[in-house]
């Protein structure tokens, strides 16, 4: 990582007490006044740097496009359009090789910029919360801190590490910095194993769940800052991501407790689904968004040139986008299984009429590319636990086919989803999952947590799990800087 990076001094906090989640929540805070020793003494700079960490998150780098992206294009969905490196083709073709590409050391730079802000604010809410601003803020603002750090850590691991279904977790994982870094010297650190990182995901999550509060102030707090249902969520994911199918049906039955549709949570922030698909890409913050990233005009506060997902997902009359990726004929757009009139398919795909190519239509405003990117929804968590009860029951598990039925009746209601079999229910709740999810960034998640060969797909190659590629290269600015660091 770069020495900017990775060297973060104590002057960075001058910095990120100005940055804000959404505009209107910019806090006046003269930054030349802010020091490393000064930067936790208001409630106003404590807030402030908790609105860093989501401001970092939801970088153009990271959040806001470039991680979610490569999510998809990894996959066999997708279409290439352009062949530039710069917007991702070698990771659509599964070839970033050289540990000095721009998505290997940008996306590694991001997330470990973050994880270092917040440990900053782990460690200055720790020191001086309780007597600012009260233990119970305290402990709010602690728990935001850490879920991120979760997030950060999570979303490196499908990249940069083996998944855990190879060896039970025990492959070489990431560093585990959970120190913040203000000065140089403290860059050496060996990688802990996949298994060492979980648990400290899950360890972070479990803290945020018990100290986040229940609900936040507004709707749009409750899309776009942490509280326990958040929490739980990422926990769903995280242990289907281990393979964990008893701690995913644990998590997740804390958010649907019904045996039988309708499901939605009945504690702390109210999920569910919406009646219809679109309206959780036009209005940001319903219940059924989960956590998403705000965005504005003001400078710093969207993703920027090159980044956003309409920019590479869709072009149409009124987004310019640069359609970067057309969805591929061969793909899950091609699937029998996916009937015309599915909303999702009516709605959220957008025809090119001259040359009759598809794009995902659930980005839609126009530059500077506003729209929420979204980072979990209620759909995801009634798919993971159709998804965990399909595979611990070995008949077919009554709860998990109304799950999947649920998520395909919602923009399909002329279609039941029956299976005669465990392992034909697995196959349709895996089907609803790209549908349900094409274009936010989870299909490498999929593939990899299941050690699937990644398709092919036009003219790239299958790549196997023991094929070179299969996971990234680590970054080379980290390499040349951790002197105890291993390359994958």
């Amino acid at each position: 990582m770069k020495k900017q990076i990775k060297y973060i001094l104590a002057i960075c906090l001058v910095l990120i007490t100005g940055i804000s989640c959404k505009k209107e929540y910019l806090v006046s805070v003269p930054l030349t006044s802010v020091s490393d020793a000064t930067a936790f003494d208001t409630p106003e700079r404590i807030l402030g740097n908790v609105r860093s960490l989501y401001s970092n998150t939801k970088a153009g780098t990271f959040y806001a496009g470039r991680y979610i992206v490569y999510g998809d294009i990894r996959g066999e969905d997708f279409l290439n359009e352009t062949g530039n490196l710069v917007t991702g083709a070698d990771v659509w073709s599964l070839n970033p090789t050289g540990t000095s590409t721009n998505s290997v050391i940008n996306l590694w730079a991001q997330a470990y910029f973050t994880i270092n802000l917040c440990n900053i604010t782990i460690e200055g809410v720790t020191a001086k919360g309780p007597t600012v601003v009260g233990a119970t803020l305290s402990n709010n603002y602690l728990g935001e801190a850490r879920l991120i750090r979760a997030l950060c850590y999570y979303s490196l691991l499908q990249f940069y590490a083996r998944p855990y279904a190879d060896g039970a977790g025990s492959k070489p994982g990431l560093p585990l910095r959970l120190t913040a870094i203000k000065g140089p010297g403290s860059s050496d650190m060996a990688r802990s194993t996949v298994a060492q990182v979980y648990a400290q995901i899950i360890s972070d999550l479990n803290f945020a769940e018990a100290n986040l509060p229940a609900t936040n102030a507004s709707a749009e707090l409750n899309t776009t800052r942490a509280h326990k249902n958040t929490a739980i969520a990422l926990k769903t994911r995280v242990f289907l991501s281990m393979g964990d199918y008893p701690n995913v049906i644990t998590e997740a039955t804390k958010l649907v407790p019904q045996a039988t549709a309708p499901f939605s949570a009945t504690s702390g922030v109210l999920h569910a689904l919406q009646p219809n698909i679109a309206t959780v890409f036009s209005t940001y913050n319903t219940t059924e968004s989960i956590l998403s990233f705000p965005m504005t005009a003001a400078s710093g506060d969207n993703p920027g040139t090159q980044n956003p997902l309409g920019f590479y997902f869709l072009r149409n009359a009124t987004n310019p986008g640069s359609a970067e990726y057309s969805l591929n004929p061969s793909g899950i757009i091609g699937d029998a299984g996916w009937g015309a009139a599915d909303v999702r398919k009516t709605s959220l795909i957008f025809t090119n009429v001259t040359n009759s190519k598809k794009f995902v239509n659930k980005y839609t405003l126009p530059s500077p590319f506003l729209d929420y990117p979204p980072v979990i929804r209620y759909s995801e968590v009634l798919l993971n636990l159709a998804e965990a009860l399909a595979r611990t029951n070995t008949t077919v598990n009554a709860k998990a086919l109304a799950l999947v039925n649920a998520v395909r009746q919602r923009s399909d209601a002329s279609v039941t989803i029956t299976a005669a079999t465990q392992a034909a229910l697995i196959n349709a709740i895996m089907l609803e999952r790209r549908i349900e999810f094409l274009g936010e960034g989870l299909r490498n998640n999929d593939l990899m947590r299941l050690l699937q060969t990644i398709p092919a797909k036009g003219s790239v190659p299958a790549k196997a799990p023991t094929d070179q590629g299969y996971i990234w290269p680590i970054s080379a600015n980290e390499m040349s800087l951790n002197k105890l660091m291993t390359d994958n």
